[in-house]
């Protein structure tokens, strides 16, 4: 498990606004069909690397859902879009939110829930 020290930054918040950093697109990953939008993104304070993965449906409503992760710069040139969900999975601790999850983020661990589900 990688552990990546909480250091009190904005960007660590659940609710942190997408301007808050720069951003570039590492790329999308194809996984069984997801399409997931991933893109790295450096926090205008801190400094610190994130990966950002979005996956949405767009047959299916409430469907959207997006994950990211603090990057050590070491592990950042291994990084693709097809491993970001391992990655994550990896981490101590990420945050994650959207449609899907109806709410704006909260911090979690573990498995990712990135492939089509339906809600009862």
């Amino acid at each position: 498990m990688n552990k990546i020290p909480k250091i009190g930054c904005a960007c660590e918040k659940p609710t942190s606004d997408y301007t808050e950093y720069r951003s570039s697109e590492l790329g999308i990953d194809h996984t069984n069909g997801r399409y997931a939008e991933v893109t790295i993104q450096q926090c205008k304070l801190c400094q610190r690397i994130w990966i950002h993965y979005f996956v949405e449906y767009e047959s299916f409503s409430k469907s959207g859902r997006w994950y990211k992760g603090i990057v050590s710069k070491k592990d950042r040139s291994q990084i693709t879009p097809e491993n970001a969900v391992e990655y994550l999975e990896s981490l101590e601790w990420y945050v994650y939110g959207g449609s899907f999850f109806e709410g704006t983020g909260t911090f979690g661990q573990g498995k990712l829930n990135v492939d089509l589900v339906h809600k009862p």
